[in-house]
């Protein structure tokens, strides 16, 4: 390095002297060129760094807008350009649909009762005190089924209904109409054949188990009550319905409606009732295929004389 001869150099306290001081220069020529090499490395560096450090700030807020900020800060620390990862994508794994369940009927035995429930509270301990049951057996029949619905709708009665299996299949969308109208549906045999109690025990649980079948085909869910035809009720019978997971239940209250003993004989039985009591009446005949020639108009007529009576003495009507 030379340095002009007529040239002004400065101390550190600001004064100038004179270019001719060459001891102090000489020491300070002297220890540049002591320190030239490191110098110029670290004069290099500190350029390089400088020139740098714009870029590689701007690098570093470009990989954190891409999520890459962590490769980036090993580059800012270090001072010097690092090479960005090459980021692979990740694609979430599609979920397996759940299949729907298949709805299945029930089947759950129940243990073999010795008798059928004559009451509201054998069933239903937790009914009301003053509740009673109105039953009606051996439809659905075309004619005279729409006309007990409508009864009970108009008297806001609510009724546990005994279905015939084949009567069942013949009018689906009558059973429909019960329960839709919030009634409750029981298994009443496939074909409502009599004497019950003591044919085979294979012809007792196929009655049933068909019945069954049939009956929550059309009404889209099972009846939980098996009531035998005729209430003819035997140890095989009792065993085949707990098979089925069905309750057996009977009545206390008969007006022989199905005989058709006459319209007020009829209502002077119901208006007997007791409370706890469940009432039988029909609205088909379990002993006629396909119900042909039936005639309910009694059991109607008479209905409509008893509901209102038996709802003002305080009676409860409830579904078993």
């Amino acid at each position: 390095m030379s340095i002009p001869a007529k040239s002004t150099l400065h101390d550190g306290s600001g004064g100038a002297r004179p270019a001719g001081d060459r001891t102090g220069e000489a020491r300070r020529v002297e220890h540049v060129r002591d320190r030239s090499p490191k110098a110029a490395r670290d004069g290099t560096r500190r350029g390089v760094r400088s020139r740098l450090m714009p870029w590689i700030v701007a690098g570093a807020v470009g990989l954190a807008s891409a999520g890459l900020v962590e490769s980036a800060q090993p580059a800012l620390a270090a001072g010097t350009a690092t090479a960005v990862p090459t980021s692979t994508a990740t694609t979430a794994p599609t979920p397996t649909p759940t299949a729907a369940p298949v709805p299945t009927q029930r089947t759950t035995s129940l243990s073999v009762r010795q008798q059928p429930a004559y009451t509201v509270h054998q069933i239903l301990p937790n009914a009301p005190a003053n509740a009673v049951a109105l039953t009606i057996d051996d439809g659905p029949d075309p004619t005279w089924t729409p006309r007990v619905l409508a009864l009970l709708r108009q008297y806001n009665v609510h009724a546990t209904f005994c279905l015939v299996g084949r009567q069942a299949q013949a009018h689906p969308d009558l059973v429909r109409q019960i329960v839709a109208a919030g009634h409750a549906i029981c298994n009443h045999s496939m074909t409502h054949p009599q004497p019950f109690a003591h044919r085979p025990a294979a012809e007792v649980q196929q009655q049933i188990s068909r019945a069954q079948s049939a009956i929550t085909s059309a009404a889209g869910t099972a009846p939980h009550l098996f009531r035998a035809p005729g209430g003819d009720w035997s140890p095989t019978v009792f065993e085949a319905a707990a098979k089925q997971g069905l309750a057996p239940i009977a009545w206390n209250v008969d007006p022989r409606d199905w005989s058709r003993p006459g319209t007020q004989k009829i209502v002077d039985s119901l208006l007997a009732a007791k409370p706890g009591d469940i009432l039988l009446c029909h609205d088909g005949d379990g002993d006629r295929p396909d119900n042909a020639g039936t005639d309910r108009s009694q059991t109607v007529q008479a209905l409509r004389t008893a509901l209102p009576q038996l709802k003002s003495k305080g009676y409860t009507f409830v579904t078993l």
